[in-house]
């Protein structure tokens, strides 16, 4: 347990960075989704261009894992639609619910219990991809 609470913390700091950008806020999704705000966008952005960077940076010092490995990013695989439809689902379930996965459980740790019915929703979704997934077109 003890070597898990590094991860613990890097999440409650995640969680308070997130709750202070507003970007557990369902009013700045909303914004986003309706293109009437780019507070979102630059979140985001933000995040792909930290995580591009960073990536490049352990790549070239050659930073392990965790787990002790070399760090490497899989190639990615062919199947356009599969994405497109798969981010349409994301992103449906993003628009209707107000959180992504990440926030979803910052919420609970904010007082917005009515999540709860979201992450369960959430977790039977997962559910039922698990039993379905050997019969889907992968």
């Amino acid at each position: 347990m003890g070597k898990y609470i590094k991860f613990f913390i890097v999440g409650i700091f995640f969680g308070i960075v997130l709750v202070k950008s507003e970007a557990v806020s369902w009013y700045r999704i909303f914004e986003m989704f309706k293109f009437q705000s780019f507070h979102m966008y630059g979140i985001i952005g933000t995040a792909v261009g930290t995580g591009v960077i960073l990536l490049l940076i352990s790549k070239q010092k050659k930073i392990q894992t965790t787990e002790g490995t070399t760090l490497r990013v899989p190639l990615k695989e062919r199947g356009f639609t599969r994405y497109i439809i798969g981010g349409t689902i994301f992103g449906l379930g993003w628009a209707l619910s107000g959180a992504c996965p990440g926030p979803m459980y910052i919420l609970i740790g904010t007082g917005a219990f009515s999540i709860i019915i979201v992450i369960a929703a959430a977790l039977l979704g997962t559910y039922v991809y698990g039993l379905l997934k050997d019969k889907l077109p992968h």
